[in-house]
């Protein structure tokens, strides 16, 4: 029958565009109105966040901001039940930081959706250091009753999907600093079999929240962050949502593309070169217990990243190709 949801925002009209969003992707999942108006009913607008006091679970999404998320914490837990679950949709933060000033430290866990949330089915539960096990079985029950491929990951920088996917985008950000085509770029990766190209990605997840994401992750995983990408976020160019990233975007959200430049044969190897450092992280994943074996390794690759699937995951691709030289 569902679950009965309260959405909090300060702002009325972030809660009333989520609103609309879901009575579009209500009409067309369930299709039926009376289906569409019944979970229409269990979305309730909360601007003040009273809903909290009767949660079972609050899933927290504000910004990728350590010191805001702890002040909404400090804030929840004057509200909330001392058995409610507090969920972070944290990209990159390690829970064991966020968790820091919490009452009960053992209430937070991550739960990591990705974009698109309809379309994407992994979700990462998150396990902090300090995370109960009762919290993340509650945090799993959850997801699986939406349907979702739970995967339980170990808190840490990047957790394990934006951890493989962070050296991809940056060598492509550097591929692209350094002078080669940005069409090129994606093509080449598309041509490997991901879904979409690594700087057509930054421009959809926002060049802000791939900035921020690389700077938590830079240290841990000894990245170097491009400068460039630095300078285009400071510049105000943050990707499609505003109107210039990699790309440039008219009215309707087109970019503009150029004709690709490289041939098939340098296509192909560029596309190799650009998920070199998604492999190695894939192998240091697996090595230091992320996930708890190499093949949740490559599951969480081609459900969260959309690695090419029809190679099996970043490690089972790197083990075929050493086999055949």
């Amino acid at each position: 029958n569902g679950c009965r949801v309260t959405l909090a925002d300060e702002r009325h009209e972030a809660i009333a565009a989520t609103l609309k969003r879901a009575r579009q992707l209500f009409e067309r999942r369930l299709k039926r109105p009376e289906r569409v108006t019944a979970a229409l009913d269990r979305l309730i607008p909360d601007p003040k966040g009273d809903g909290a006091c009767a949660a079972e679970l609050v899933i927290e999404a504000i910004i990728e901001d350590r010191p805001a998320k702890q002040r909404l914490y400090a804030s929840l837990e004057q509200r909330i039940s001392d058995a409610t679950v507090v969920a972070t949709n944290t990209s990159s933060i390690p829970l064991e930081s966020l968790a820091e000033g919490l009452q009960r430290p053992g209430r937070l866990i991550g739960l990591h959706f990705f974009n698109p949330v309809a379309k994407m089915p992994l979700v990462e539960v998150v396990a902090g250091g300090t995370s109960s096990e009762q919290a993340l079985q509650q945090g799993q029950a959850l997801m699986a009753d939406a349907d979702k491929l739970a995967l339980r990951v170990r808190s840490g920088p990047g957790f394990l999907v934006n951890r493989l996917l962070m050296p991809y985008m940056l060598e492509a950000a550097r591929r692209f600093a350094a002078g080669t085509q940005r069409e090129s770029i994606d093509t080449a990766a598309k041509r490997f079999g991901m879904p979409m190209g690594p700087l057509e990605l930054a421009d959809s997840v926002g060049l802000d929240v791939c900035l921020a994401a690389a700077d938590v992750m830079a240290e841990a995983q000894g990245l170097e962050v491009p400068a460039s990408l630095r300078d285009r976020v400071d510049a105000g160019d943050l990707g499609h949502k505003s109107g210039r990233g990699f790309y440039t975007y008219d009215r309707k959200a087109q970019p503009d593309r150029q004709r690709v430049a490289l041939a098939t044969g340098d296509l192909d190897e560029l596309g190799r070169e650009l998920v070199a450092p998604l492999l190695d992280e894939a192998v240091r994943c697996r090595d230091e217990g992320v996930v708890a074996d190499g093949d949740l390794v490559d599951a969480g690759a081609v459900f969260g990243c959309g690695f090419a699937p029809f190679t099996g995951g970043p490690l089972r691709y790197r083990q075929q190709r050493q086999a055949t030289g």
